[in-house]
């Protein structure tokens, strides 16, 4: 079956499937977005797009930006990156501080809050603006030169991250946090309220399906190594405390974000982006990871 086709069959199956999960309205931004949106599209490594639905429209990558910002801090700092941050599931929500007390201020892996927030640290060193850096790199992988964060979702998120703040204390006081925890937690508000469409975070995760090549330029804009682990830690830590369900049921390395998207990668075959906004408990898009599902049952498409 051809892609095109694949995701109109979802599109059918799933026409009449929302209504279940909430939007995160603990962020009182995302709370404004309409909640039964949905889209989704693929990019193939060869530069093919399908898609269908609100796959052009912008929505709040929120967590899924951690993919990025670990591509840039990996590139920069190698395996010692590793030494501040683990590489396990948590088995706890993705903004509990329960870990962090016995195990010395080193977050599980850098998809939970505690670990993006030592991920954001190191770019703080590197870059004078970090939030914007990853805004850059995420310009070169796309091929859009427009793509911005959303200052009111930045600001809302920062004014109501109290958690975020207790984390960042919680590690400085462990000296497993090295700029000012205001600035840390600035710029990485300031990165989750990064605005991508479905179609332009495909096209991300075709360079991570890839290896590291640009599916439109042929350009090895990310070291394979530095690939190969991002796809490894988002396999088992991608989607939180439901990774083990997700993967049970989809069996694609992912990442999520509670704005409702969720990115995927088919190695060597394509890149994948579905959005709705209504998330579970763990911060998951509920009808995302059903047609993530659909697809592979569909495709076939599976690192299993």
């Amino acid at each position: 079956m051809e892609l095109q086709d694949v995701l109109n069959r979802i599109q059918a199956e799933l026409a009449d499937a929302g209504g279940v999960g909430a939007v995160a309205d603990y962020i009182p931004e995302l709370a404004t977005v309409a909640p039964d949106s949905f889209g989704m599209a693929v990019v193939t490594v060869g530069g093919g797009v399908s898609r269908f639905g609100d796959a052009e429209r912008l929505f709040s990558i929120q967590s899924i930006s951690k993919v990025f910002a670990l591509a840039m801090a990996l590139q920069s700092e190698g395996d010692a990156l590793w030494q501040r941050v683990g590489r396990e599931p948590s088995g706890h929500a993705f903004n509990s501080l329960v870990q962090l007390e016995n195990e010395a201020g080193i977050p599980r892996n850098p998809f939970i809050n505690a670990g993006a927030l030592v991920v954001t640290d190191v770019l703080c060193s590197r870059f004078a603006v970090p939030e914007n850096a990853v805004v850059d790199f995420l310009r070169s992988i796309t091929g859009r030169d427009d793509l911005l964060y959303n200052r009111r979702v930045a600001r809302s998120e920062r004014e109501t991250g109290h958690r975020n703040a207790a984390l960042a204390h919680f590690m400085k006081s462990f000296g497993n946090l090295m700029n000012p925890v205001d600035q840390v937690l600035d710029a990485y508000c300031r990165q989750c309220a990064i605005e991508m469409s479905c179609v332009d975070l495909a096209r991300a995760a075709a360079v991570l399906a890839g290896r590291g090549v640009s599916p439109a330029t042929g350009a090895r804009l990310l070291g394979s190594e530095v690939v190969r682990q991002l796809n490894a830690v988002m396999q088992t830590c991608g989607t939180y405390d439901g990774a083990g369900d997700f993967a049970v049921r989809v069996g694609l390395p992912a990442k999520s974000g509670v704005g409702g998207g969720i990115l995927a990668v088919v190695p060597g075959q394509c890149g994948l982006c579905v959005w709705s906004p209504r998330v579970d408990a763990s911060g998951n898009s509920v009808l995302g990871v059903r047609a993530l599902e659909r697809f592979v049952a569909l495709s076939g498409h599976s690192v299993f």
